[in-house]
């Protein structure tokens, strides 16, 4: 994969990475188990950061991480605010996937927490 250019799709990682790293729980149990689960989950985290990229901290967006940041209620986010998770994920290729999201979903439909938001035309940036 590093014979390709990071700029020719939108998944950048390719030279250097050995492994994609998940980390999940699934939580059966009730809000005491859960904050239990999460803090564990929150430590394994906190445990391999010397063992995965970094300046910055890189995800894959398939491999979502909503401690990184996540899109305003109603997916009213701008660019800006998605670019700190949105640059982890893609890297350089995130305002040239914004400029794409804002071609094809200018109404931003297709959303979720981390998605990438479309540039909001200059009169509702003012509140017109």
């Amino acid at each position: 994969m590093s014979k390709i250019p990071e700029s020719d799709t939108p998944f950048p990682h390719r030279a250097g990475n050995i492994f994609h790293i998940s980390f999940a729980v699934t939580i059966l149990e009730g809000v005491e188990a859960s904050n239990r689960y999460i803090d564990w989950i929150r430590r394994l985290y906190s445990y391999m950061a010397p063992y995965v990229s970094k300046s910055p901290r890189e995800a894959y967006a398939n491999y979502r991480d909503l401690n990184l940041g996540q899109n305003n209620d109603e997916g009213k986010t701008s660019d800006a605010q998605a670019s700190v998770w949105g640059v982890k994920y893609f890297k350089n290729n995130f305002n040239r996937l914004v400029q794409v999201k804002t071609m094809v979903d200018p109404g931003n439909y297709f959303r979720h927490e981390q998605s990438i938001p479309p540039v909001s035309p200059w009169w509702k940036k003012r509140g017109n």
